[in-house]
């Protein structure tokens, strides 16, 4: 229970990466390279964002992939 009482008072921001994947950081931690803040607010607001937009646990890469693969696919299918 202590712990939860401090998420409520503590700071947290949300980080994105370049494959679209998001993390929850208390603010007073360093962002790593590769990240970029995208939100801050308390524990349970980010956790909110992050919910909202985070819709396709997929790496943006394998999205790009896949999407491209179902183009032949579809492109082999209707020649």
């Amino acid at each position: 229970m202590a712990s939860e009482d401090n998420d409520d008072k503590t700071v947290h921001i949300v980080l994105v990466n370049e494959e679209e994947q998001y993390s929850l950081w208390p603010k007073d931690n360093a962002i790593p390279n590769g990240w970029k803040q995208v939100k801050e607010g308390t524990r349970a607001e980010c956790l909110q964002y992050v919910k909202e937009v985070w819709t396709d646990m997929r790496p943006l890469s394998l999205r790009k992939h896949m999407e491209q693969h179902a183009q032949k696919t579809q492109s082999e299918s209707t020649s």
